[in-house]
């Protein structure tokens, strides 16, 4: 049997993934440099960081708009069928929906939010036609105007800390 051995995450891998989260395409060096490590130190943290797990993947951000997104929408859901079989029947289905960005299981009158990318209402229209044949019981959708703030970076540092980082 294999023994895995975290090691405990301390405060110089918080900046590491902090940089990492902010700006991706900063070179090994570039981190080192920020956080007083040398370049051998900071790859191999960086590496354990990935085996254990706490960097997923490594993404580009594109631009929705530019793309022709321009309708984005938060789509609640409901389905009277609770059987856990019935439930993964429809994760799945909604996990490989292209439309679907993000779905969360959720608390309260729905059970499923869903942040969908649609080009145009027609689109929209063709995925709510596609949620319907799921045997879904309750939607509401709600139409993004624009967007205010959007971010994926965790805020894993306090205030202190990130104005310490580069100084």
């Amino acid at each position: 049997m294999e023994t895995i051995t975290k090691k405990i995450i301390d405060p110089l891998d918080l900046k590491i993934l902090d940089l990492l989260q902010k700006e991706s395409q900063l070179t090994n060096t570039e981190i080192a440099k920020i956080v007083n490590l040398s370049p051998p130190a900071t790859h191999a943290r960086i590496k354990r960081l990935h085996k254990e797990g706490y960097i997923q993947k490594h993404v580009a951000i594109l631009d929705a708009e530019k793309l022709g997104f321009d309708l984005l929408s938060f789509v609640f859901i409901s389905s009277n069928n609770h059987k856990a079989e019935n439930l993964d029947v429809l994760e799945k289905a909604l996990f490989e929906m292209e439309e679907v960005l993000e779905c969360h299981c959720i608390t309260g009158e729905y059970d499923y939010l869903l942040k969908v990318a649609n080009k145009d209402r027609k689109s929209l229209e063709g995925f709510v036609r596609k949620l319907n044949k799921l045997g879904i019981t309750q939607m509401q959708t709600s139409l993004a105007l624009r967007e205010v703030k959007y971010s994926n970076a965790l805020p894993i540092l306090h205030e202190k800390e990130r104005n310490n980082e580069h100084g």
